[in-house]
């Protein structure tokens, strides 16, 4: 059995015990209120039951003569009262609420006060209100009553007051509490459990229903249908969980599209490097294989040019390996820019100057247009150094003889916009799109003899270092501009 495993059965007896445990605390609350209730219902109704009592036993005995129990007459109809009724006791009190005479089943009277708030309250409400006071016999202990006042020639001489139920009448409850209580208690916690046993099975199909679609398409999603997704809105946590799924299954079909398409395009690169490197790798092993056949028999001006053919062939290999280091440091963010304030203008202007040689030997104009003053830009200056040599070289390469290349600086209100601009063969509206991607072969003939390589690739890299969007414009015969703009300090 795993960890896991063990773990979840632990929570299922901890949720099953706490479920028990607030059952049972459920129903022994249950048991106490219908206890109260039922024993308050009871005195109630036999407080307007005989609530009469004290009122007739006032006006029927006249039992205070000159505030003095008669006890002649009043003993002999309390005691017939109490034949038809034996759990009341009768006690007359004076106005002070002392208990000056009593007629009940034994003489274990233990207090002989009684608090006459309760008797007003009683006779105040004439019965129609449920009203507990003293028990002498119970003192401390409240029980029903019935009261009235007593009085002779319009005189207030005392009350009488009869308690309802008597010690005998509680000695029976208590006696049938605990059949009560066991057959209100099993009632109780049977249809409890019931009632809960319907609803946990409904709830439990319910969130095993939800859960048993969640795993038919987690299935799914696993054995390779990544278009499935948990349909419906649910709320609470299975509707965490649904919603978490489906974003989480976006994620993965996502980088699952960015893997495919990264390896894809890992493949191409593969290839169009291999082709690319195997070009003048060939051109030099052709030429030193050619050496060393002839060497005896070939002029020393064959020889240099042969030499010469080599060294520019070996310069194009390093080109190409460094370029190839250079974009994979950028794909693998291992360069950061440091950016600092410089003059746009002065590295444009050496860099033309370092590639004027080149231009001058294809018969290509090479210029520089920039105002007399320009902000300080802020940014890398080997990386812009970079893009301008990548841009200029991407220029160079399409442009034909006698066309012109011209770096434009322009300042702007937000920083300084840098213009590349050919007169060279230009790129199709359909090809411009793709033109930043790696090694990418554009669709004219003249761009399958001579690839766009990894230069603009590189330049779109460094540029979103910088942050910077690059854009191009071109006409097919008429030339290419591309343009981005630098932040300045």
């Amino acid at each position: 059995m795993s960890v896991k495993t063990i773990r979840g059965n632990l929570l299922f007896w901890k949720i099953s015990g706490v479920f028990t445990f607030l059952l049972i605390i459920l129903g022994l609350a249950y048991v106490g209120i219908a206890s109260y209730i039922s024993r308050k219902y009871y005195n109630e109704v036999n407080q307007q039951l005989y609530g009469d009592i004290a009122p007739h036993l006032a006006e029927s005995t006249k039992p205070l003569k000159k505030g003095v129990p008669d006890t002649l007459v009043t003993h002999d109809i309390i005691h017939s009262i109490m034949v038809v009724n034996p759990s009341v006791e009768v006690y007359l009190l004076d106005t002070a609420g002392r208990i000056i005479d009593f007629v009940v089943p034994d003489k274990s009277v233990k207090t002989h006060q009684v608090n006459l708030v309760s008797v007003k309250k009683f006779i105040a409400a004439k019965g129609k209100e449920y009203i507990a006071g003293d028990n002498p016999k119970q003192p401390g202990e409240e029980s029903v009553f019935s009261a009235a006042p007593v009085y002779e020639n319009g005189i207030l001489t005392g009350y009488v007051y009869a308690v309802l139920a008597s010690e005998k009448q509680k000695k029976i409850f208590n006696d049938l509490k605990g059949t009560l209580f066991y057959n209100l208690g099993t009632s109780i916690f049977i249809t409890t459990l019931f009632v809960a046993f319907i609803i946990g099975i409904i709830i439990f199909f319910l969130i095993t229903d939800s859960i048993c679609k969640i795993a038919e398409v987690v299935k799914r999603f696993k054995e390779g249908d990544y278009s499935a997704r948990i349909e419906g809105k649910v709320k609470g946590n299975l509707g965490m969980l649904t919603s978490t799924f489906n974003e989480m299954a976006d994620v993965i079909v996502d980088n699952i599209e960015k893997i495919t398409s990264t390896d894809r395009l890992r493949q191409e690169l593969i290839a169009n490097v291999s082709h690319d490197l195997r070009t003048p790798l060939a051109i030099m092993q052709g030429y030193v294989e050619t050496l060393i056949i002839k060497e005896n028999s070939i002029s020393a001006i064959e020889k240099h040019k042969y030499l010469g053919i080599i060294t520019d062939s070996s310069k194009k290999l390093s080109d190409l390996v460094e370029q190839l280091f250079q974009y994979s440091k950028l794909e693998a963010n291992q360069i950061q820019p440091q950016k600092e304030q410089f003059p746009l203008n002065d590295l444009a202007s050496d860099i033309v100057m370092k590639y004027q040689l080149l231009a001058d030997v294809k018969n290509i104009n090479l210029q520089l247009q920039s105002p007399h003053y320009l902000p300080l830009v802020f940014a890398d200056i080997a990386l812009t150094e970079r893009v301008l040599q990548n841009l200029i070289d991407n220029a160079l390469k399409f442009t034909p003889e006698g066309g012109q290349i011209t770096i434009h600086l322009e300042n702007k209100s937000s920083g300084v916009e840098v213009h590349i601009i050919d007169t060279g063969i230009g790129i199709e509206k359909d090809d411009q799109a793709y033109i930043f991607e790696r090694y990418n072969q554009l669709s004219k003939v003249e761009f399958s003899k001579k690839s766009m390589g990894l230069g603009l690739a590189i330049v779109k890299k460094i540029l979103d270092l910088h942050q910077v969007n690059i854009n191009v414009k071109s006409i097919i015969g008429e030339g290419t501009t591309f343009w981005f703009e630098l932040p300045v300090s």
